[in-house]
């Protein structure tokens, strides 16, 4: 079993970057946000994203309201947060850079800040059907997805059941998944005693921040029995660019390329210097990647060559 610390720091499940501020009871500023374990040292946006009610809006699912805010013009693309501790906020920098030529549409997940819990299951599909309610209320052409970990899993999930509303995902920090893989608690409790003024926040922001507890039990569950392979990712048929840390525990580098190797028009990154919030640790190498794939023509985004061995391998003469 995992340490609970590595595994609260992490399992994209999953942190970011965001603003410091102080809180003693309740926030004493709704507007402003962080991520957890914040470093004082740490800028994120100006913007508040995830919690910039100003342009929020909710999309009714069976069974729960999902919150997004939307922000910019152009083709719509749609950001997917890590999970746990996640909030959208932790892509602030990302956010800032695709609004000025995107109409960016930033997603909290099913239990995650002004979204509600739900009494379904948690499974990849709930996941899925969450995302798609949002995506077919804001657009009708195909989207664009950025997601990180939690949020990239479920992008894959996206694309595996309804093909036709995505146009290319990246796909941060998600590689193939074994069962057992994460496992432990997720308490609110140490969560507490590692950053009270975050837990704080959050309960502040919740809709219902008595079963946050209950949420985080059912989401640990899910997740040490949740299993990602080739039937899967080999049904994804839209372009992929996997971005990985080259420091990655969460999802080492090993099984992004397995992903990669499955999903049959997908690109890869490896990022140096970088653990599993590459767009915090090395931002400039993992915004060039993303630039750089989001803007070239769909047409244009062949699939890769994929060599596995280069001794089953003769080059042309």
């Amino acid at each position: 079993m995992r340490k609970i610390f590595t595994l609260i720091l992490g399992l994209s499940i999953f942190c970011g970057s965001f603003i410091v501020f102080s809180i003693s009871g309740e926030c004493a500023n709704l507007n402003k946000i962080r991520y957890f374990m914040q470093k004082e040292d740490v800028k994120g946006s100006d913007t508040p994203y995830g919690n910039n009610t100003s342009v929020g809006n909710y999309a009714q699912t069976e069974d729960a309201k999902i919150y997004y805010e939307i922000y910019g013009e152009g083709k719509p693309v749609f950001i997917f947060h890590g999970g746990g501790v996640g909030v959208p906020y932790e892509l602030g920098n990302i956010i800032d850079k695709l609004r000025n030529d995107y109409k960016v549409i930033v997603v909290s997940t099913r239990g995650h800040g002004r979204s509600e819990i739900g009494h379904n299951p948690l499974t990849f599909e709930q996941k899925a059907k969450d995302m798609i309610t949002v995506i077919k209320q804001v657009t009708k052409e195909p989207a664009m997805i950025i997601g990180f970990s939690d949020g990239a899993y479920s992008a894959y999930k996206v694309a595996d059941m309804y093909p036709e509303v995505v146009d290319r995902i990246v796909a941060i920090g998600a590689g193939t998944l074994a069962k057992g893989f994460f496992s432990g608690d997720l308490l609110i409790s140490d969560l507490e005693k590692i950053d009270s003024d975050f837990v704080a926040q959050q309960k502040s922001i919740m809709p219902e921040p008595e079963r946050w507890q209950e949420f985080c039990t059912d989401y640990m569950k899910f997740w040490s029995n949740a299993e990602v392979g080739k039937d899967l990712l080999s049904n994804i048929k839209c372009p992929v660019l996997l971005i990985v840390g080259d420091e990655d525990d969460h999802a080492p580098i090993t099984t992004v390329i397995e992903a990669h190797k499955f999903i049959p028009n997908s690109r890869i990154c490896v990022v140096p210097k970088a653990w599993h919030t590459v767009f915090l640790d090395n931002f400039d190498v993992t915004w060039t990647a993303i630039s750089q794939f989001i803007n070239t023509k769909h047409k244009d985004l062949l699939p890769s060559r994929k060599i596995e061995y280069n001794s089953h391998y003769k080059y042309a003469d």
